[in-house]
């Protein structure tokens, strides 16, 4: 494990693409989402479980609106849950969640030396492109999924092999940045090297994320200041 100022030469050394994770590691919204399970419990009578955010982390926006279904008997299909998810996020990701320090550069970097990109998100589809359009990112991925559009959500490879695929690199010429443990075990999983990064929402599992990932950098612009010999 390699933590603080890692070199951009190492990490990417050996390396054809490079695939982010979104909510936590490129834009500053996990603080939002457990306001969110708050507040739609509350709509039910039901109190937010203190273990919730662990249960569900990893899990795509579809698995999570079944699991929220199944364990709290909510009356409302999966459909309309996830659509109520959509609706509540909107504002937030609209007005309130700015993109992690140092991502723009980073993903500049990588346009500039034609190393391309991919998104692996949990989050919903219409929710990253909004988040995308939003931020003006678009442009630097050729590759955006969600867990939604395979079998299975982190920990599982799926999504980030199914994004190696699209950009025509082997999972293990790839590089993945990721912020939870779960994320960090699926980029594991597909055999490609991890990098954690810090989250606030994630502090607690800080020791796990450094034993678990290749590298561990506390913002994006730990590397970005290597690249520019800061």
């Amino acid at each position: 494990m390699v933590t603080g100022s890692v070199r951009i030469e190492v990490m990417l050394k050996d390396t054809d693409a490079v695939i982010f994770d979104l909510d936590g590691t490129l834009v500053d919204s996990m603080w939002m989402w457990r306001s969110i399970d708050i507040e739609y419990l509350n709509r039910f009578g039901i109190e937010l479980p203190e273990e919730l955010q662990s249960l569900i982390a990893g899990m795509s926006f579809s698995e999570t609106a079944v699991y929220f279904k199944e364990r709290f008997g909510l009356p409302d299909s999966v459909e309309q849950i996830k659509r109520d998810w959509n609706r509540m996020a909107w504002d937030k990701y609209l007005k309130e969640v700015p993109l992690k320090e140092g991502v723009l550069e980073l993903l500049t970097y990588l346009k500039e030396n034609q190393i391309p990109a991919g998104i692996a998100t949990s989050n919903s589809r219409e929710l990253v492109d909004l988040i995308i359009k939003r931020h003006g990112i678009s442009g630097y991925f050729a590759s955006i999924r969600t867990s939604c559009e395979v079998e299975r959500g982190k920990p599982s490879p799926d999504i980030y092999l199914l994004v190696a695929k699209d950009l025509g690199v082997e999972p293990s010429r790839c590089l993945v940045f990721e912020d939870i443990p779960m994320g960090i075990q699926a980029g594991k999983n597909a055999n490609m090297r991890v990098c954690a990064v810090y989250d606030d929402f994630s502090m607690e599992e800080q020791e796990e994320k450094i034993r678990l990932a290749d590298y561990f950098v506390t913002s994006m612009s730990e590397v970005l200041g290597v690249i520019k010999g800061l």
